[in-house]
């Protein structure tokens, strides 16, 4: 299915499409799309532009002119976002800031809490078809036996020294603990609880009267 058939165009037969700067992330222009147009851009991965004079120029004697590195279609299907490799003299059309308030908690995003969710809701599936549900078909024991796998895997990165292979190696090490805790339908939270009970106490209180 190509994106123009996913694509809702308004009466004018245009859609909008926000230009996002592939290098940056940053909102680059707003520009409409006629389905031909549209077409041309997934064809050839690039833009394509009227040249001057584009308010009587045909949009089909548009040339292409910056590649396109990515196409989403918000959920609506009724507004593109493209992601263009602009020319560095490229215009930042949106230089003004209106406001910027910083995100609420409840919007930085939990990922462990996510990732765990996501990992209760996969654990009863096809075990062909979801990693996840394989290891909790294979049990208990595959799991720890992962864990241990992965905490090895992150020992070894922490000697190599590599700051990206610790975050990787950490990343696969916190998945297999989520694993885990899902196994005993523990979520991140009592993890969290604990850490916070903690929190403020020696260490070596602490361990003291574990021992005891």
């Amino acid at each position: 299915m190509s994106i123009g058939d996913q694509v809702q165009f308004g009466e004018s037969g245009r859609v909008p499409a926000i230009l996002r700067d592939a290098r940056s992330g940053r909102l680059r222009e707003l520009i409409f799309i006629t389905p031909e147009t549209l077409a041309r851009i997934e064809s050839s991965r690039r833009l394509y532009r009227c040249p001057p004079g584009a308010n009587t120029t045909p949009q089909s004697q548009a040339v292409p002119v910056e590649v396109v590195q990515e196409a989403r279609l918000n959920r609506h299907g009724d507004c593109l976002l493209l992601s263009v490799f602009f020319d560095e003299t490229g215009e930042d059309n949106f230089t003004r800031l209106l406001w910027q308030d910083a995100p609420p908690d409840s919007a930085e995003d939990d990922i462990l809490e996510a990732v765990y969710h996501i990992i209760q809701q996969r654990r009863n599936q096809d075990a062909d078809s979801s990693y996840v549900a394989s290891l909790f078909a294979k049990g208990l024991d595959k799991i720890l036996g992962k864990i241990g796998e992965e905490a090895t895997e992150t020992a070894v990165a922490g000697k190599g020294g590599d700051p990206d292979q610790v975050v990787s190696e950490t990343a696969d090490l916190f998945f297999h603990v989520l694993v885990l805790l899902g196994y005993y339908d523990l979520p991140p939270e009592r993890i969290y609880a604990e850490l916070r009970r903690r929190f403020g106490i020696s260490g070596l209180v602490e361990k003291a009267a574990r021992g005891r």
